[in-house]
This record gives C-alpha cells, sequence and structure tokens, in this order.
C-alpha cells in the first residue's frame, strides 16, 4: 500500500503542499464561509489522511475505503476547527482521522463483537476509571472484575475485543519537519507545578529504597499484582512481601516529610 499512487480515485503523487502560514490564510477564508477556500484547503490537507491510512498498514485491501472515511474525518477537523487554539491544524485533525478509521475498522470488522460483550467492556472501562480515581492508582483486572461482578476471563476478553493495542510512541504524520506521535494527542491535565515537584519528590524518596523494596512497589502498585502474587513471583512469603512493603512506604513518607 506504501507504493499506492492513486488512492479511492486520487493521484497522492500530485498533491499540493502548503507552508504553516499558507494554510493558516486559507482556514480564515473557509471560516469566513469560502466554499471554494473550503474545497482547496480539503484538498490541501489530504495528505494527512493518506499518512494516517498509511498507519494500518497491512489493510491494503481497505485502503480505499480508509481513506474516504478519512476524509469526513479531516472535514469533521475543519468544520471544528478553533482558530484561536493555540496548535497547528494538522495536530488537530490527526485524531479526529484515527478515530473515524478506527470506528470504520471495528464496525466492519470479520469478528463481530456481541453487545453483551460490549456492555461488559464498558462497564469494566467505567469501573476502571472510578477505582482509579478513589485509590489513587491503577486497578488491577481482578479488582475490575469483582466490581462489575463479572468472571475476571470474561472481563478480560471483552476489553481485548474492543481494543487495538498501539504504541503510543507510535508516529501519525509527520509533514517532514515536525512528526505527530499519539503520545502527543493526549492531554496531561497533571503536570502542574505543584504535582511536578511532588513527583521528582517521590522519584527522590523511591531512589533511598533497596533493590527488592523497589522491585514490590512497582509489581504492587504500577503493574497492580495481589501480595500473594507479588510473592509466589520473588519467592519469598506474603509476609514478607507484605512487610517490604509496608517499610518502604514508611520510607517514602518520613522521606516527604
Amino acid at each position: 500500500m506504501a507504493s499506492k499512487v492513486f488512492i479511492a480515485g486520487v493521484d497522492t503523487s500530485r498533491l499540493p503542499k502548503l507552508t504553516n502560514d499558507d494554510i493558516a490564510a486559507l482556514m480564515k477564508k473557509v471560516k469566513q464561509g469560502d466554499e471554494y477556500a473550503r474545497s482547496c484547503f480539503v484538498v490541501a490537507n489530504l495528505r494527512l489522511v493518506l499518512s494516517v491510512v498509511h498507519r494500518f498498514g497491512g489493510r491494503g485491501d481497505r485502503a480505499d475505503d480508509m481513506f474516504q472515511v478519512g476524509c469526513v474525518g479531516l472535514m469533521k477537523a475543519i468544520d471544528n476547527f478553533d482558530e484561536s487554539l493555540n496548535v497547528k491544524f494538522s495536530t488537530y485533525a490527526v485524531p479526529m482521522i484515527i478515530g473515524e478509521i478506527r470506528r470504520y475498522l471495528r464496525d466492519n470488522n470479520s469478528v463481530r463483537v456481541s453487545r453483551s460483550l460490549r456492555d461488559i467492556a464498558y462497564r469494566a472501562l467505567q469501573a476502571k476509571d472510578e477505582l482509579s480515581k478513589a485509590s489513587f492508582k491503577e486497578p488491577s483486572l481482578d479488582e475490575i472484575a469483582e466490581a462489575i461482578g463479572e468472571p475476571l476471563k470474561t472481563v478480560t476478553f471483552a476489553l481485548d475485543a474492543i481494543s487495538e493495542t498501539v504504541s503510543l510512541s507510535e508516529p501519525v504524520y509527520s509533514d517532514g519537519t515536525d512528526t505527530i506521535h499519539l503520545l502527543d494527542q493526549i492531554a496531561d491535565t497533571a503536570q502542574t507545578d505543584e504535582r511536578l515537584h511532588e513527583k521528582i519528590s517521590i522519584e527522590d524518596a523511591i531512589k533511598t529504597l533497596s533493590k527488592r523494596e523497589k522491585e514490590i512497589l512497582l509489581m504492587r502498585y504500577y503493574i497492580g499484582k495481589t501480595q500473594m502474587e507479588v510473592s509466589e513471583e520473588i519467592g519469598i512469603s506474603q509476609a514478607q512481601v507484605s512487610r517490604l512493603e509496608k517499610n518502604a512506604l514508611s520510607s517514602i513518607k518520613q522521606f516527604l516529610e
């Protein structure tokens, strides 16, 4: 698909390349209701759609359909883009294009996901969010399954059925100078100065712990394993795990005080 020149009837080798200033000037005309400018703006940004379609490589048989669906996302981005936002249009548009294509692939997947399984997955996601807010840590699948009253295997299968693994560092668009990664599309509202200082302090505190204590905290609070699972994995009793975990948390608390 990477070498495909014509896609959905469009000769991609002839797509125009505009500077950021050109795009900004054209967008002003679009927002003033200039239909010709809108058409020009769509064509000028078809490379965005093409780059996202390439990101879904391996589905060449659907390339034309994905390109057309991606164009729908592009036009939605044009209609909803706010010029007052301090972001480039491409940064705003790429996630919308990705969303449209992912929705198309999900709805047209040969492996159909039943409505009941989708309901379980969505309940699990909601429970995960609520548990995270309540405990300030990522809940384990066991905790999510218990919260919604479903077997662990069912919850795991349901979440896998509606998801598609994507690396956050995966590039989704590049104009030759700037590259947009999936991680760039995720807003981070937690990085205030206060939270940043707090994070640095915690990291400094963790450095004072022993290797075994660090390992236990990693498995317990980042991976989400139970104390029993940790004890089985590192070969010590659950009582020892509990004692080391309490000592580590106490050391961090004393360091922060």
